[in-house]
């Protein structure tokens, strides 16, 4: 079947495309306000200087730090996911992948924007570029991270393909468009194996690309000597928080996308359930490293690494630090270690929403208590961010959520043509993959069920 043809049972996945609501166009205002108001903020700090901050000596980096931080662990939500799913041959996969491998893409420009807003002057990154520094952790972060971005684009773009010949042949009134995009992709047999070759190449390049990036984040803090910064488990440390926020991005963009758009056919309860299971594994695995880096810094007793620890433990940003714990690890496993929550849409999207609170303020707690107690014999100095700061993250959460729901109405977000090509061939390929590592020589083995999760 030619791959550029949409079936009637699928004309549910280009309802977003096709008809707009008063209250999507309302829901966008809302969003341009909360985005005009995080403007307002910027323009301030062009005029006023850093001052309109709460950034001081020797608390340089505060809250636009944690959210570059946080928004570049967002963005291991689609491409990492999307590819191991994808090599894994995991065909639950198939209606969430581009739901999340958007969200990569565009989170990745508000990490780079949250620097930018850091430099008080956004012209002086052009000194990264002109005078450029190789022995800095912070020219490596524009390395990695342009790699990153160029490959996550393409590997989002490419599978994107078969989808906008779709579009292309069932919009006549919008071909000029689609057109160009399609590539003059017709679904022969010949450019279904390039595609599938690129898509393959692409999600075994895109997996080292995702680690290196926020391991080369983590150095940014590491390869100083800042007491309980300086450290060897912040690379794997890093990754962890970065899969593990990104998972739960997943879940709650699957979330929204089903409940606005009407996709409970394809968004079931059992790809939240397998999502469920992926991110209470990354709920221990958090709480391992956590863990270990706590118990490392008490037994070594630095008097300067033990400051900061009693500070998060015990002293000013002690509230802070038991929220995180609890928020990353406690509601985790509580309601995604019952089956019967973790089934349940709604306990898997409480789950998720929990772990990013308590991932932002880990990235917070990572970035300021460390620079509050200086080694140099100074007094403690105080940080609170103003609503300058408060003003542009929310500004930047508006502005994303904007444009991931403009990219849904411009192409399906959930992939038609893997949807068809699953109904076609996902049942044969399971049951053949299973005999292959099964004992079938006995007993006859029966077709998958529909609600197979392989």
């Amino acid at each position: 079947m030619e791959k550029s043809k949409l079936e009637p049972k699928d004309a549910a996945l280009l309802r977003p495309i096709e008809k707009t609501t008063g209250k999507f166009w309302a829901f966008i205002g809302i969003l341009f306000a909360i985005w005009a108001f995080g403007m307002y903020g910027w323009f301030n700090q062009l005029g006023r200087g850093l001052d309109v901050t709460g950034l001081n000596v020797p608390v340089y980096w505060g809250v636009y730090i944690t959210n570059f931080v946080f928004f570049i662990g967002i963005s291991h939500a689609g491409t990492l996911i999307s590819a191991i799913l994808r090599l894994s041959h995991a065909e639950w996969r198939r209606p969430i992948t581009r739901a999340a491998e958007v969200i990569t893409v565009l989170v990745l420009f508000f990490g780079v924007g949250c620097v930018l807003l850091d430099l008080g002057r956004p012209d002086r990154a052009l000194n990264v570029l002109m005078h450029p520094n190789f022995r800095s952790p912070l020219l490596w972060d524009v390395t990695s991270i342009s790699v990153y971005l160029t490959a996550s684009t393409i590997y989002l773009f490419l599978p994107l393909i078969p989808d906008i010949a779709i579009l292309r042949d069932h919009y006549p009134g919008r071909r000029w468009f689609y057109r160009l995009l399609a590539l003059g992709w017709t679904g022969t047999e010949r450019q279904k194996h390039i595609l599938e070759t690129l898509i393959a190449t692409m999600a075994v390049l895109v997996i080292p690309i995702a680690v290196s990036v926020h391991t080369v984040v983590s150095w940014v803090f590491a390869m100083t000597v800042q007491p309980m910064w300086h450290s060897t488990i912040f690379g794997p440390y890093f990754v962890v928080g970065a899969i593990f926020s990104g998972i739960a991005a997943i879940i709650i963009a699957m979330a929204v996308i089903r409940r606005v758009y009407h996709l409970e056919n394809y968004l079931k309860p059992i790809h939240f359930n397998n999502l469920g299971i992926l991110l209470l594994v990354m709920a221990l695995l958090w709480f391992y490293f956590t863990f270990a880096e706590f118990l490392t810094t008490f037994y070594g007793s630095d008097p300067s690494h033990m400051a900061i620890f009693m500070s998060k433990v015990g002293g000013e940003f002690s509230w802070y630090f038991w929220i995180m714990v609890v928020a990353c690890f406690i509601v985790p496993l509580v309601l995604l270690g019952n089956g019967r929550t973790r089934g349940a849409v709604w306990g898997t999207v409480a789950a998720s929403v929990s772990v990013e609170i308590g991932m932002w303020l880990e990235r917070f707690l990572i970035v300021v208590p460390s620079l509050s107690r200086p080694r140099l014999p100074l007094e403690s100095v105080a940080y609170s961010p103003s609503w300058v700061e408060w003003s542009l993250l929310a500004g930047f959460i508006a502005m994303f959520i904007f444009l991931y729901a403009v990219f849904t109405k411009l192409f399906p977000i959930i992939s038609i043509w893997e949807i068809q090509e699953g109904r076609e061939h996902a049942v044969v390929h399971v049951t053949q993959r299973v005999k292959s590592y099964l004992d079938t020589a006995s007993a006859p083995l029966e077709p998958a069920a529909s609600g197979s999760s392989d």
